[in-house]
């Protein structure tokens, strides 16, 4: 069942600055050992998932991981508008809240590099960004810069994927092959404030459009944002993953 470690990576499993695996005969607290040999290991790996929340809230220093809260984000570009003049903004420094407050509802497991499926629902994300605007807005130009605040509420997020194993050094290592993150969002609310020097006339037209539009702005947020995540998780899973041999987290059946 190699794909259930996979899926384990995420539990609290990793590695320190130089490179040393944890000791599995003297597991950290925020570890949660799962067991191939378990009836119930679905459950024991949902739990051993939010076990780890609250260390992820705060961060684990032994092993210098920092918190998730806030996760970081470098950019999106969105264009919302065509024509020459159209309304494009970019979102820089983005820094996301909310993260580590997930549950995951749903997990379906297959072998044999067969794809992977986990739902993992979030209530609330928040989103901090720095706000470039250009172009023109209905009838006004719109070329500015600010600060945008977003908020996501009753997100699914689905992930997909698969995965290989490798043995390396007599010890098998799992490698993250592809991933697809896909969101769904409820409801979500977006503003800017301080938009090119708190001018209120361009601040009030841009939060029209964005109360008025928020749906379709997300859509148009949407393909980059699942590809930036994904590629995101797959190079911290695949990091991680390196230098944590299978066993170090996943305890086999006995022979």
């Amino acid at each position: 069942m190699s794909i259930i470690r996979l899926i384990l990576f995420c539990v609290g499993f990793y590695v320190t600055e130089g490179g040393e695996v944890i000791d599995t005969n003297n597991l950290p607290p925020y570890v949660k050992q799962c067991h191939e040999e378990d009836p119930r290991v679905i459950d024991c790996l949902i739990s051993a998932l939010h076990h780890l929340r609250p260390y992820l809230r705060t961060g684990i220093s032994e092993i210098e991981l920092p918190s998730v809260e806030p996760f970081l984000m470098d950019e999106l570009s969105l264009s919302l508008t065509g024509g020459p003049n159209g309304y494009t903004i970019a979102l820089k420094d983005m820094k996301i809240y909310g993260a580590s407050n997930f549950s995951m509802s749903k997990l379906k497991l297959s072998d044999d590099g067969k794809p992977f499926e986990a739902e993992i629902k979030i209530p609330t994300l928040k989103i901090n960004a720095n706000y470039q605007s250009s172009g023109v807005l209905i009838i006004l130009p719109a070329s500015g810069n600010g600060t945008f605040l977003g908020q996501f509420d009753d997100l699914d997020c689905m992930l997909r994927g698969r995965a290989s194993v490798a043995d390396k050094n007599g010890q098998k290592y799992l490698h993250v092959d592809a991933l697809h993150v896909d969101l769904v969002v409820k409801k979500m609310r977006m503003m800017v404030k301080n938009i090119f020097k708190n001018n209120r006339i361009l601040t009030e037209a841009i939060n029209l459009f964005l109360r008025e539009n928020g749906h379709e702005v997300f859509k148009v947020m949407l393909p980059q944002l699942r590809k930036k995540l994904s590629g995101l998780f797959m190079s911290i899973s695949n990091k991680l993953l390196t230098y944590v041999p299978l066993d170090a987290f996943y305890v086999p059946q006995t022979k």
